[in-house]
């Protein structure tokens, strides 16, 4: 017993003496391969990039991975800077697959597809409307593209909200990581929620969980799809109210989704790949149904479901001025009193926005991309001056200035 004891103590003895070099072994090796290849371009960087440098050391990423992890190992030198890789989603699937297939079912990884398919970014300087990240491609930059796409900035997407380099988890959780493009003429979500009750909640206790934010609502536990159930345009086929349908049909021929006949056009498909509108029952009572379980973390659902449903209501009656106002300025192309611009294939089309020809036309674009936004916007963030005075008000100036404008223009035709 007391051999097998002694024998106890010398194998236990052995593994100690034997674990100390193993351990300093693996610690130097783990410190070599960290401090290897990606030393030699801290090395470089800290005179090139200095403030790259500090952000990836300071982030989790930047204590596990080396640059060439994302970047491959072809840039070594001044001389080859252009070999450096550029990210994609692709890359960030890497270790984060659930988050990225997440991201391609959403809507932001169809932003820049979206973008690309209006008519009117055909007439924009590249500098605004394209791969310069100065305009629309600034915030649309998040979705998928081809690398040829934006070969000079990166290809965007992760790194829209996980900003680089030291692509914070923490950044990317905070509701101020929305603004930069949820703001502004066509979408100030932001202004609507942080002077709403829920941002101002936020502001004045931001870590007490009392308010929702932008990822409460919209990335519910984390998710990354980020839909919502009436999609960028609030509009969806079928609709129930025969007047609301009626209206709906108008719009979407404005839109160039319907020709004049109430059929469909090319431009359909775009519509369904963009996900900017809700084509079938099932996909908007699917993200009705999920906001509807947000908003029952904190009200009851039946509180809940009333004031999404006033918000549907607010779009019902918006859309009816917004449909009489599109067929005043029909009537003008109708009558012969406007002439279709080269080029354009439907007429009024709300897609070419400011490049309309004609007062009564800039009006509809307003009443598309502003008024018509902030009344439903501000209804479903909760803000009721943004839905009134932003929204709803100017919806009904902007109907009384284009028949206003219609008027004008029939005179002056009588007079040729």
């Amino acid at each position: 017993m007391k051999n097998r004891i002694m024998s106890y103590v010398v194998a236990a003895a052995t593994v100690a003496l034997l674990a100390v070099p193993l351990t300093a072994a693996y610690g130097a090796k783990a410190k070599m391969a960290k401090t290897g290849k990606k030393s030699a371009c801290i090395t470089c960087h800290e005179k090139v990039t200095p403030g790259i440098v500090k952000q990836f050391l300071s982030g989790k990423m930047g204590k596990t991975l080396d640059c060439s992890t994302c970047h491959g190992t072809e840039h070594m030198s001044a001389s080859d800077v252009a070999k450096a890789k550029l990210p994609t989603p692709d890359t960030c699937a890497t270790c984060h697959p659930k988050r990225v297939k997440e991201f391609r079912e959403g809507k932001h990884s169809i932003a820049w597809a979206a973008m690309k398919a209006m008519p009117m970014i055909t007439h924009q300087p590249s500098s605004v409307g394209g791969g310069d990240l100065k305009g629309c491609s600034g915030c649309h930059k998040i979705g998928d593209k081809a690398m040829s796409d934006l070969k000079r900035y990166g290809t965007g997407g992760c790194d829209a909200c996980h900003t680089r380099h030291s692509f914070s988890v923490a950044e990317a959780r905070d509701p101020r990581a929305c603004r930069t493009c949820h703001m502004g003429f066509d979408h100030p979500q932001w202004e609507m929620w942080q002077t709403s009750k829920h941002g101002t909640i936020y502001e004045i206790e931001p870590k007490s969980g009392r308010a929702p934010t932008c990822q409460t609502c919209h990335m519910p536990d984390g998710k990354h799809d980020v839909m919502t159930a009436w999609g960028f345009l609030a509009l969806r086929l079928p609709e129930d109210d025969p007047q609301w349908m009626a209206d709906r049909v108008t719009i979407l021929q404005a839109v160039g989704v319907l020709d004049d006949k109430g059929q469909p056009t090319e431009r359909l498909d775009v519509v369904k790949a963009a996900k900017v509108a809700r084509l079938d029952k099932a996909s908007f009572d699917k993200e009705r149904n999920k906001m509807i379980d947000v908003c029952a973390k904190c009200h009851s659902r039946s509180y809940a479901q009333a004031n999404l449903n006033a918000g549907d209501d607010i779009i019902r009656d918006v859309d009816h001025i917004f449909a009489d106002s599109i067929r005043t300025v029909k009537a003008l192309y109708d009558d012969g009193i406007i002439q279709k611009p080269a080029g354009w294939k439907y007429a009024p089309d709300l897609l070419q926005f400011y490049e309309a020809k004609t007062v009564a036309e800039q009006e509809l674009h307003l009443v598309f991309l502003e008024y018509r936004m902030r009344a439903f916007q501000g209804a479903f963030h909760s803000n009721p001056d943004y839905m009134h005075w932003y929204g709803w008000a100017k919806v009904k100036e902007a109907a009384t200035r284009i028949k206003e404008d219609a008027e004008r223009l029939r005179r002056e035709h009588k007079k040729m």
